[in-house]
């Protein structure tokens, strides 16, 4: 069971389009829970998350990985959606896997070369898969998601992602 983290400062629209693609997870009954994690949005994204059932947290990632009833974490930026086949990719590598995991670009919306090399890279971009206990370990350290996220190895999956548009 997979419980997906999403760490959101005022983006109650993309944060609706990263909910809308995980249906089918919660359908399939892989995704236990969703838990949104607010840095102190002003917006209705308090609103989003009730409404589509997700547990809402004020305090940042530790709050979110304190609440988290999955053994195994799915942290995603607000805005990046999940493309079609990721739950089985999910699945494998959490049942034969310990080491942490992120989605591969999706090719549609891969920027040109040159714009991804100057570009500032986001650890969340590509969201990360990544065991309770080490994420709980690595939190200790660390105020957000993108901190714990950053300078990791991982395994890249077979499946993609739409990453979510820089702010």
């Amino acid at each position: 069971m997979l419980s997906v983290l999403i760490e959101t400062r005022n983006d109650e629209e993309g944060l609706a389009r990263t909910l809308a693609s995980l249906v089918g997870g919660a359908v399939e009954g892989v995704v236990r829970d969703v838990i949104v994690c607010d840095q102190g949005s002003t917006d209705q994204t308090h609103r989003v998350a009730e409404h589509a059932g997700c547990h809402y947290v004020t305090g940042g990632i530790g709050a979110g990985i304190g609440q988290a009833k999955g053994d195994w974490l799915l942290l995603l930026e607000p805005g990046a959606r999940l493309a079609e086949g990721w739950i089985d990719e999910v699945v494998a590598h959490t049942a034969k896997q310990t080491m942490p995991a992120r989605f591969s670009r999706s090719r549609a919306d891969r920027a040109p070369f040159l714009a991804r090399v100057f570009s500032g890279n986001r650890a969340l971009a590509e969201g990360l898969v990544v065991s309770k206990r080490q994420a709980a370990a690595l939190a200790k350290g660390t105020r957000s998601a993108e901190a714990l996220a950053r300078g990791l190895a991982t395994r890249r999956l077979n499946a993609e992602i739409w990453v979510a548009p820089p702010k």
